[in-house]
């Protein structure tokens, strides 16, 4: 290769290098500008949900008006059977992990054997909590990557307890359907307080496929993992003051 030619390559590379450097500064000032303000969330309740906006651009584009139910309440006013339904069915170690929980994998692989179906996700509650409030079902590496990112902000902004009340009122219960009181109202018609335990572990039960099952619904697949959830919830151990 002549001299030239080697100059020639050599500010080509160096261009390369500063169109790539570029591009990441302008990435990392965009993240930083969008990125949500975690901590307010401690103090006050979201707006909306990156679930909910993306529920409504689909009933949207299919040419219908949005109906969406959701009523924000306090962790206090929902019922102790039902925090224990969902901690059962969704993360059984969310006391004791910070934010991640590979053990979890393992047990997914276990209740999908007893439950006769293909595993779930292991996503602890957080994560599911980072992924509703601000992200897509998207599994791409940079999705999970600021997955990531917002659940170690969560677990160290808010209390568990502050993070489980968070979740269970933005979580979906079925199409337009978000958070335990408004299911609670549309499903059994009544408030979250006052949910029994065998109405939680049919609220619970549909988290994995919320459009599809819910209570009324009665496919056997939805009814085995009712009894399954109904049954851990017996035998289940959680710090009962941090379920108050």
């Amino acid at each position: 290769m002549t001299p030239r030619r080697r100059r020639a390559r050599g500010l080509w590379i160096r261009r390369a290098i500063a169109a790539l450097a570029v591009a990441i500064i302008l990435w990392l000032v965009w993240e930083a500008a969008t990125w949500p303000d975690v901590r307010a969330l401690a103090s006050r309740p979201p707006t909306t949900t990156a679930f909910i906006e993306r529920y409504k651009e689909r009933e949207r584009a299919a040419g219908r008006t949005p109906r969406v139910e959701w009523r924000w309440v306090s962790g206090a006013a929902i019922s102790v059977p039902l925090k224990r339904a969902v901690l059962v069915a969704e993360d059984g170690d969310f006391f004791n992990h910070n934010g991640f929980a590979p053990k979890a994998m393992r047990d997914a692989m276990t209740q999908a054997l007893e439950e006769r179906r293909a595993p779930r996700g292991a996503s602890t509650i957080t994560q599911q909590l980072a992924k509703n409030l601000w992200l897509s079902p998207s599994r791409s590496p940079l999705r999970k990557a600021r997955e990531a990112m917002m659940t170690w902000q969560l677990e160290r902004a808010l209390s568990k307890r502050r993070i489980l009340e968070c979740y269970l009122n933005v979580v979906e219960f079925g199409p337009g359907v978000y958070g335990v009181e408004a299911a609670s109202r549309r499903y059994f018609a009544k408030p979250a307080a006052e949910v029994d335990a065998d109405e939680a572990a049919q609220l619970a039960a549909s988290l994995p496929r919320p459009r599809a099952w819910h209570p009324g619904v009665t496919t056997a697949a939805y009814r085995r993992y009712v009894d399954n959830i109904r049954r851990r919830m017996d035998r289940a151990d959680f710090p009962g003051r941090l379920l108050q």
